[in-house]
């Protein structure tokens, strides 16, 4: 238990900037599902959409501490890699 009042207020911030944290983990998550069944899927144009709406999802949350921008950018390099497979399929 937190004995001073800086230690309290720490532990405050520790709870609320973790709970942010895990809110926006989980929205990538979401979004790279849904992205990803779009891929299983074989359908492109909805697979291009879900793919420009989960890079501005990394690219969002990449820009606080809750991600790395390298981490963003392997996961974002990774899907398109994804999307060009399906495109190239149904040409």
């Amino acid at each position: 238990m937190p004995n001073t009042e800086s230690a309290k207020k720490r532990v405050r911030q520790n709870v609320k900037r973790n709970a942010l944290n895990n809110w926006r983990k989980r929205q990538v998550k979401e979004q790279v599902k849904t992205f990803l069944a779009a891929v299983q899927g074989k359908d492109v144009k909805t697979a291009e959409a879900e793919f420009r709406k989960t890079a501005a999802i990394l690219d969002k949350v990449s820009s606080t501490s809750t991600l790395h921008k390298n981490t963003a950018s392997r996961q974002k390099s990774r899907l398109h890699k994804r999307l060009k497979a399906i495109q190239g399929s149904s040409k």
